[in-house]
């Protein structure tokens, strides 16, 4: 479900006539003070005057962030080019770390998150990739002796640490930018949007009340209804909205337009709500579209939503090859000793191969072989019909919690995803994207309906919004609403974020099995 939020406007200065507010008088203010009074309910935690009290903003420190960086670099790449042997270790090491803070800092990183742009993961890798271009310069115009590839390796863990950090304070940012919610429309639409609403909880928007137009009644249970506006537009419209978002602190107003709900009437509402100060937004019959493929513009006194096409290629997808195919070989480097431990127990626990590899389908429905580690008894394929009525997920997938087929090595690899970790090597020959949909097998694809058809239409990925959403918890739908957000979403910064999130998940271990 897409949404415009539409601020409020400042009419300080002069207002030509495209867009021109409603002048706020004396006597508006005056109405919205009344209002105020009127339907404000004594609250707990209110103070005498009957108002919330004022919540405190953290206080920001950005000489923390910054010293976190240059630890966070300076030590891993001193360690790295200590064992590397080469020379001066301390020196360039401190001047990585140097160069890496003052870049964060002249980008604004550190500054406050309210009045800055952190960036996020993708702006830590930008950072990151200016850093090697700096070190570069630096290394050819001093004529030092520091080996380039081992330079690399030396500064990566900082790119690392800060990716993880950017990750973790994105998610607090959105926990604290929670919306209080009125939903205003017709029946149906309020159904629709309050299910929505429901369903997810990766949003900032609590649903706390609906006031419906019309005569129907949402058949949506739990949801307080404060009010009802009349079919056709009347005088009491934004005193009846009003009222409702201050009985119970709604901090933003959510319409959902319809036939009784449109044109002069909306607009109207909006001119009452922004005197009042409190937000609106309102929804759009389009759904599973990032808000960063939206482009509103204005004609002949219409709003138009221009639509992005979803990215197939150009220089996001050249970028998202080269980080793949990069990132998958640094993770085999880095991880060799890992696979090796693995592949020992493996094969020492229980009979049968190492690896386990199943054809699966990757870009546009072309067949691959796909590699994991083995995590089942060596005949689970030929016991799996025998499990059929067992099976505790709808769809084509075939999912059990307590699987008797999985060894008990199996069951620790599934629980900290290390099985997965030999799909490095697909990564490493172009079959897979270390993000994207879940790879399926050939049944599971013989099934699929035009929709669930269009997830073929990106190379499966090694993780992605499944593996950081439940994974084995989710129903099929969600598994395929997730997959096809991404397919039509995807960007080389929404693969940086999922990656930070990844670290969690696997962490938490949460839907594995």
């Amino acid at each position: 479900m897409g949404h415009v939020e539409i601020p409020e406007t400042d009419i300080s200065g002069p207002v030509g006539l495209r867009g021109a507010p409603r002048p706020r008088t004396a006597a508006s203010r005056n109405r919205t003070a009344a209002l105020e009074q009127l339907w404000r309910a004594p609250t707990a935690g209110r103070d005498r005057t009957g108002r919330a009290p004022v919540r405190r903003r953290p206080v920001h420190r950005p000489s923390l962030g910054a010293l976190a960086d240059l630890l966070a670099l300076t030590g891993p790449a001193w360690l790295v080019l200590h064992l590397g042997e080469q020379p001066r270790p301390w020196l360039a090491a401190t001047v990585a770390g140097l160069l890496w803070t003052g870049l964060r800092g002249a980008r604004g990183r550190y500054a406050d998150p309210v009045h800055g742009e952190p960036g996020g993961a993708f702006g830590a890798l930008g950072d990151w990739l200016v850093l090697l271009g700096v070190l570069a310069v630096l290394h050819a115009a001093a004529g030092g002796s520091v080996d380039p590839a081992t330079a690399v390796v030396a500064v990566a863990p900082g790119l690392l640490v800060v990716t993880a950090v950017e990750g973790v304070r994105s998610a607090r940012r959105a926990q604290r930018a929670v919306r209080r919610v009125l939903l205003v429309g017709e029946a149906a639409a309020l159904e629709r949007a309050a299910e929505l609403l429901g369903s997810r909880t990766d949003h900032a928007y609590r649903l706390v009340a609906a006031i419906p137009v019309g005569p129907d009644r949402p058949s949506h249970e739990g949801v307080p209804v404060p009010g009802r506006l009349a079919s056709s537009p009347a005088d009491d419209d934004v005193t009846t909205v009003l009222g409702g978002a201050y009985a119970h602190e709604a901090d933003l107003v959510l319409v959902a337009p319809g036939p009784q709900l449109t044109g002069d009437r909306l607009r109207r509402l909006g001119w009452g709500l922004h005197d009042a100060g409190v937000a609106l937004c309102v929804a759009s019959e389009l759904s599973g579209i990032a808000a960063s493929r939206v482009r509103p513009v204005t004609a002949a006194g219409l709003t138009l939503l221009h639509i992005a096409p979803p990215l197939r290629g150009g220089p996001q997808g050249t970028l998202k090859a080269v980080l793949d195919r990069g990132g998958a070989l640094f993770g085999l480097l880095v991880l060799a000793p890992l696979l090796l431990a693995v592949a020992l127990c493996v094969r020492l626990s229980s009979r049968g191969p190492v690896f386990h590899r199943q054809v699966r389908q990757g870009l546009h429905n072309q067949p691959f072989t796909m590699w994991k580690f083995r995590t089942m008894v060596a005949d689970a394929e030929a016991r799996r019909e025998q499990l059929a009525e067992d099976n505790e997920v709808d769809g084509p997938l075939f999912k059990m919690r307590e699987d008797p087929r999985v060894t008990p090595v199996g069951r620790a690899l599934r629980r900290t995803s290390i099985d997965e970790l030999p799909q490095l090597f697909n990564v490493l020959l172009g079959q897979m994207s270390l993000v994207g949909p879940r790879p399926p097998l050939p049944e599971e694809v013989s099934r699929y309906d035009e929709r669930e058809g269009r997830r073929l239409a990106v190379k499966p990925g090694l993780t992605g919004l499944w593996q950081v959403s439940g994974r084995s918890d989710l129903s099929w739908q969600e598994t395929v609403a997730l997959d096809l957000w991404y397919v039509d979403n995807w960007s080389v910064a929404t693969d940086m974020g999922l990656l930070a999130r990844t670290v969690r998940a696997v962490t938490d271990g949460r839907g594995a099995y």
